[in-house]
């Protein structure tokens, strides 16, 4: 792949090689964009979506320093796009009463960027790398894609957190066994800053579905700590039948838990030993 595939913006006529020096220390985005006028000229010129425009640059900026981007630098730069496209275009229904100008040029970067964005879907649809395959699997259930991404899993080529969890959803629809597998490799590398919740409900599903109400419990435990939700305690209870003995010893293992996923150390634990038993005779 090349530098042009990936920059299909407005700015894709500038593109050229300069070498990877100097690119560690990348200068704020109003520098990049005086001295790169092509990164920014299809973006809105005031401050609405300001961390949503800037990553966007910067993330322009590393490409056009890249020789050969790598899928994942691709996939990325889709997800910038998506994201301030998505803010552009409410700050676009924004009226500006004393500078009308400014909602117009937010209703032209609207429309270019998800003119680019809808380019760069285009031209990366069918891609056999994993991301790309990745992106379009989860954006357009694209079932090409997919397979890609189910062969890399199945070769043991996927370590990515959030690819991962992606195939433990996947097959959380018919195998529950399976999905549970693949969500505990995924708490096996997931620590307090990468850590999704809602894994430990996918867990809590899939042991429900296998009968295993007491781990179905601990696990719904363990995400209501995360997420401070409020759930009626009385059908959590009613899931091991009123035990309250139990109830206590769970809410224990499910502060363990909660302990070791945020300090990184799952993989290693007593409460993932728990979590592998088999499932009860149904």
């Amino acid at each position: 792949m090349t530098r042009n595939f990936v920059l299909i913006t407005s700015f894709i006529s500038f593109i050229a090689f300069f070498g990877l020096s100097g690119c560690d220390n990348q200068p704020n985005t109003g520098s990049i964009c005086k001295n790169n006028p092509e990164l920014c000229s299809d973006l809105h010129a005031d401050s609405w979506c300001r961390y949503e425009k800037g990553d966007l640059i910067r993330k322009r900026y590393k490409l056009k320093f890249t020789e050969s981007p790598s899928g994942k630098q691709i996939y990325e730069q889709l997800l910038n796009l998506e994201k301030y496209n998505k803010c552009i275009e409410l700050a676009a229904g924004v009226q500006h009463i004393l500078h009308p100008e400014r909602t117009n040029d937010r209703v032209r970067a609207f429309g270019l960027s998800a003119q680019n964005l809808s380019q760069l879907q285009d031209t990366t649809k069918n891609s056999q790398d994993l991301y790309l395959a990745f992106y379009h699997w989860t954006r357009f259930n694209d079932m090409q894609a997919e397979e890609v991404v189910l062969a890399a899993y199945k070769a043991h080529q996927i370590d990515d957190i959030l690819l991962l969890s992606q195939v433990a959803s996947y097959y959380q629809k018919f195998d529950a066994k399976q999905s549970n597998i693949i969500y505990l490799e995924v708490l096996d590398i997931s620590d307090e800053d990468n850590l999704n919740p809602d894994w430990l409900l996918g867990l809590s599903n899939n042991y429900q579905k296998l009968n295993d109400l007491e781990l179905t419990y601990l696990l719904a435990r363990a995400n209501l700590l995360m997420t401070e939700q409020n759930v009626s305690e009385d059908k959590m209870l009613a899931l091991i039948y009123g035990d309250k003995t139990l109830q206590t010893f769970l809410d224990q293992r499910a502060e363990e838990l909660v302990d070791v996923l945020e300090g990184g150390e799952f993989s290693s634990s007593a409460i993932k030993t728990m979590l592998q038993r088999d499932p009860p005779n149904r």
